[in-house]
């Protein structure tokens, strides 16, 4: 009776590949960020704000590694129950996302290589697509094919930050910005060309996750560099410590890598 009432544990088909890239993307945001502090260039002595969004992106890639572990390893009702907190924590990413790049602009203006007004616009952009991916993977995540694809592309933007801070981003300037985002692209182009290799034809899910990625980049930085977006930028850092830097990227006087 004992065995036939253990839960049954199969595991879904074709998931050594997400696991194996959710890992990866783990991976390259936590080296970003340990890099960043091994190098002295941050440190636990941000203010409060800093801590909240950390926790809280950090926590989301503990729930994405472990929602691929209990699908790897078979165990559907943990996956779900663990799916369950998605609901919540993604608009809560979104949120807390939204509150710390206007904190950063304000108080800094942002990274000096990064010009403020695509590090705001542009910023706000990818967290609107992040979120809409993602919530559009949970709508579909009775259709595993759906769902898991999605959920690639939406864990590829988060990638940016990890990215920026493994490469010399002063040397990128002016390009730093559109350089960055690009690369995180790498990690749903990885993942169609296995499905072509393997299928012979890209899941519809990467062309409408990456549509909707790249098409609210391109639009942000239309945005950005426009009348009203710049000073939408101005208008946000007016009287602020992050209004005495200038809009465009530059290096700080006596800067050396």
């Amino acid at each position: 009776m004992a065995t036939a009432a253990a839960p049954r544990r199969t595991p879904v088909e074709g998931t050594r590949f997400f696991l194996i890239m959710a890992l990866v993307m783990a991976l390259v945001i936590v080296a970003g960020f340990s890099f960043n502090l091994a190098m002295g260039r941050s440190s636990f002595a941000a203010p409060w704000p800093y801590h909240v969004h950390g926790i809280i992106f950090m926590g989301w890639i503990g729930l994405y590694l472990a929602q691929h572990a209990t699908i790897t390893t078979g165990n559907l009702a943990l996956h779900i129950r663990l799916g369950k907190l998605a609901y919540a924590w993604i608009p809560l990413m979104v949120a807390a996302g939204c509150m710390i790049i206007v904190v950063t602009a304000r108080s800094t203006g942002g990274p000096f290589f990064f010009s403020q007004n695509e590090f705001f616009i542009s910023n706000l952009a990818g967290l609107l697509a992040f979120g809409l991916v993602a919530a559009r993977a949970l709508r579909v995540s009775r259709h595993t094919g759906w769902h898991r694809r999605l959920m690639l592309v939406a864990m590829s933007m988060l990638t940016g930050p990890g990215l920026g801070r493994l490469m010399p981003m002063p040397l990128l300037i002016p390009y730093a910005w559109t350089i960055i985002v690009t690369l995180s692209f790498i990690f749903p182009v990885i993942a169609m060309i296995v499905d072509w290799r393997r299928d012979g034809r890209v899941h519809p899910a990467y062309w409408w996750g990456m549509g909707v990625n790249v098409g609210l980049f391109v639009a942000s930085m239309a945005l950005a560099y426009s009348p009203p977006g710049i000073a939408l930028t101005e208008w946000v850092i007016a009287g602020t410590p992050g209004a005495e830097r200038p809009m465009a990227a530059f290096l700080p006087p006596g800067f050396t890598m």
